[in-house]
């Protein structure tokens, strides 16, 4: 029986921390088939389209009968930027389409090390590109991500802001990776509170960045110059390793001028956004980002 409890939760995907050891292809086997055992991805009121942005890009339309045509949510899986993919985020790309009434484009991006930095960002931007050119309105889309995803939604509002494009009204990062140096002192402080290692983490760092620099502002958003962005929502656990480099990161934006709205979630582990169907607390969290990314369209 699988646990709703946060804490039982945990342990569960303690249990399932990937070994980094062994080849990428056989670490995304396994987190696909723990993710479809742990999350009804079954859902016979979705519709899904795919679409080829480029010839090694693909999106996909996730629909569901509440969604307005022109509300879009710009989506980005996690998986560490070297394995996930919209099938493996279903569950929760529809979870989010009911709660912001919109219809989810979820971005396969490339992954490392097949494809290392900054090939995802690229194809953040690319996206994000399609969708204007088919004629959707930059302030009726909202990027959102979690983990690698939230991530990859900063670098998309740098990017777009330093080529001149339109940019969206807001953002939603879900426990994004802010720091690629991961020197915040919840690294070590939470380590036994969360499913993600510092083993791990510099891991991501090795396959992801491949030798370039982790201080590169679309590596690292910490880094970047924040100035001109649009509000941002951000979420994070107070029991993720992570939580010292995203609150730095908050900090920066807010000097900067961008308006941040950062909750912080007690108890909560890294990406617990991901199944809102197995702890209670997740299902909260994407109704906020739903109600969120509705008043953003509206305004």
């Amino acid at each position: 029986m699988i646990p709703n409890q946060p804490a039982d939760f945990l342990t569960l995907l303690k249990s399932i921390v990937p070994d980094h050891r062994k080849p990428v292809s056989v670490l995304r086997q396994d987190f696909s088939a723990f993710i479809n055992e742990i999350e009804d991805q079954e859902d016979e009121s979705l519709t899904i389209e795919p679409i080829e942005i480029t010839h090694e890009l693909k999106g996909y339309w996730v629909s569901t009968q509440e969604a307005v045509t022109d509300q879009i949510v710009l989506f980005f899986h996690g998986g560490d930027f070297s394995f996930g993919s919209t099938q493996d985020y279903l569950a929760l790309c529809s979870r989010i389409a009911r709660a912001a009434q919109s219809r989810v484009f979820s971005v396969d991006y490339r992954l490392a090390p097949e494809h290392v930095f900054p090939a995802a960002v690229e194809d953040a931007i690319t996206a994000y590109k399609y969708l204007l050119s088919r004629g959707y309105l930059s302030h009726l889309i909202v990027p959102a991500g979690i983990s690698a995803g939230g991530t990859l939604v900063i670098d998309l509002l740098v990017s777009a802001r330093d080529e001149g494009l339109p940019l969206p009204h807001a953002g939603v990062c879900m426990s994004p990776v802010a720091d690629m140096l991961f020197k915040g002192e919840s690294v070590t402080k939470n380590i036994d509170n969360d499913w993600l290692t510092p083993e791990g983490l510099n891991a991501i760092r090795t396959l992801y960045l491949a030798g370039h620099n982790p201080e590169d502002p679309c590596a690292s958003p910490v880094y970047a110059h924040l100035y001109g962005l649009p509000r941002l929502y951000i979420q994070a656990g107070t029991h993720e390793l992570l939580l010292s480099d995203i609150a730095a990161f908050v900090d920066k934006a807010r000097w900067a001028g961008v308006p941040v709205r950062f909750e912080l979630w007690e108890g909560m582990f890294h990406s617990w956004q991901a199944f809102p169907r197995r702890i209670p607390e997740g299902e909260r969290a994407i109704d906020l980002v739903g109600a969120f990314i509705l008043d953003a369209m509206v305004r």
